[in-house]
């Protein structure tokens, strides 16, 4: 049984949240059992402020090892510079190099199927220089995944992906991977 936190949670939104911001509330209630309990509950108090202590070093974490928007531009460029044959090959090691095994996918809507911890997963990314992008590349990407019996899919984009595709995907369980995302997947693109 996997557990999934509530994408509106307390602890969800810190997660997504400046690291600084569970410090700050993990020292607030610090400083209120400090003010308002007696000395020998002072350590219960103080304890309550441990879980947001905790999401506060998370956060610092994940953001310490998130690539600068100056990286993740230089990514996208040379990104959006690879042909197909290069680009492919370098997601392809990209994705087990993040502990999936990944196969190629027979089949106009999809190019990869990753497997991780018995989940399958449909990669769709030979649209990635487009542009723009609508529904009809995630209508065709749900379709084979539906067709191979995945759990999930993901469409890779550079381009704009369209206010209506966005929500389609969402309701659609498609991943959108772009930005920030894709850059921290391929972070060794840009010295290629």
């Amino acid at each position: 049984m996997k557990f999934e936190m509530s994408p509106n949670s307390l602890f969800a939104i810190l997660l997504r949240s400046s690291w600084w911001i569970g410090f700050a509330i993990s020292a607030g209630l610090v400083a209120i059992a400090k003010a308002f309990l007696p000395a020998e509950y002072f350590v219960f108090g103080a304890l309550g402020s441990a879980p947001f202590f905790v999401i506060g070093c998370i956060t610092a974490w994940r953001q310490l090892r998130a690539p600068s928007a100056k990286s993740v531009a230089a990514t996208l460029s040379a990104i959006r510079e690879m042909p197909w044959s290069t680009f492919s090959g370098a997601i392809e090691e990209a994705f087990r190099r993040d502990g999936h095994d990944v196969t190629r996918h027979a089949g106009p809507a999809a190019d990869f199927k990753l497997t991780k911890n018995g989940r399958v997963t449909l990669v769709n990314c030979k649209r990635w220089k487009a542009v723009r992008t609508g529904m009809e590349p995630l209508r065709e990407l749900i379709k084979a995944r539906d067709a191979c019996d995945a759990d999930d899919c993901i469409y890779v984009a550079i381009g704009e992906v369209t206010d209506n595709a966005r929500k389609f995907a969402a309701g659609n369980r498609v991943r959108i991977m772009q930005g920030a995302e894709l850059a921290g997947l391929m972070p060794r693109v840009s010295r290629r």
